[in-house]
């Protein structure tokens, strides 16, 4: 290998060169699922859905936290079919909350929560380009470079993983999605007492341009997760879970990616 790196390292050492490494980076990135995660056909999250609905479990509990305006919802519910037996959504912008609940699917166990989830309740501001944007975030980012302005902003209300299934009495999560645009890792640290208790069997979450802005990396989540008996995983658009086994610095890619954490199979 080191070899054949020596003999290429002149010949594209060119503008032509650099174009083709470019774009032959970012097609083996897309292959592995780094840059895929935006599109739902591509990202993963199908093939999520198929392994639980090939589960012999019935009534099983899903979160969708950050819900938007329903587009995971619905793909749930149609995908999970009978084996669904509640999904909790939550959204805390007013007009996104409103098309929410426009979009609201047919089954008996959808529960639609008009606030978001965090590492602490309380109120916070959100903030946003446009009304039922996917970019709202808790940070106001900073994507002037992509001519988005987040100039808008509103206040909500925010409740803990915790603090939401001992109301509900919730006693355990089978899947939990997150999308919340960077505070992904706030919302885990919201669940501790879940977690603890082995309460939670699988979290889907993004990483991307987003965690630039909160300065959250992977190596957080990976660290979260090992901590607590889970293996991480970068799911790929083939519908393959490629584990990350132990945290490389070369595993920080910004573009949009799927990740799920699973618990690790009892030992005999």
């Amino acid at each position: 290998m080191a070899i054949f790196r020596h003999l290429l390292k002149y010949p594209l050492a060119n503008r032509p060169g650099q174009y083709l490494l470019r774009k032959q980076v970012k097609l083996c990135h897309w292959l592995m699922g780094i840059g895929a995660g935006g599109d739902v056909d591509d990202s993963g999250e199908v093939a999520v859905m198929r392994h639980l609905a090939r589960n012999r479990k019935s009534n099983l509990v899903v979160f969708d936290v950050g819900a938007n305006c329903g587009q995971f919802l619905n793909l749930a519910v149609s995908q999970l079919g009978g084996r669904l037996g509640a999904i909790h959504s939550f959204e805390p912008a007013a007009a996104t909350f409103a098309a929410l609940q426009q979009a609201r699917p047919a089954h008996p166990g959808v529960v639609l929560n008009h606030c978001g989830l965090g590492a602490a309740a309380g109120t916070a501001e959100l903030y946003y380009d446009e009304e039922k944007s996917g970019l709202a975030s808790l940070t106001r980012r900073d994507l002037g470079f992509r001519d988005i302005q987040f100039a808008r902003h509103e206040t909500i209300t925010l409740s803990t993983l915790d603090a939401y299934c001992t109301e509900k009495r919730v006693p355990h999560i089978d899947w939990l999605k997150l999308d919340v645009e960077g505070h992904e890792l706030d919302v885990l640290r919201g669940g501790i007492d879940l977690f603890a208790r082995r309460a939670v069997d699988l979290v889907t979450f993004e990483f991307g341009g987003c965690n630039i802005d909160t300065r959250i990396f992977l190596r957080d989540f990976h660290q979260f997760f090992s901590a607590r008996g889970m293996q991480l995983y970068r799911l790929t658009p083939g519908r393959y879970f490629s584990r990350i086994r132990r945290y490389r610095e070369t595993e920080e890619q910004f573009a949009t990616t799927n990740f799920v954490a699973r618990r690790a199979p009892a030992r005999a």
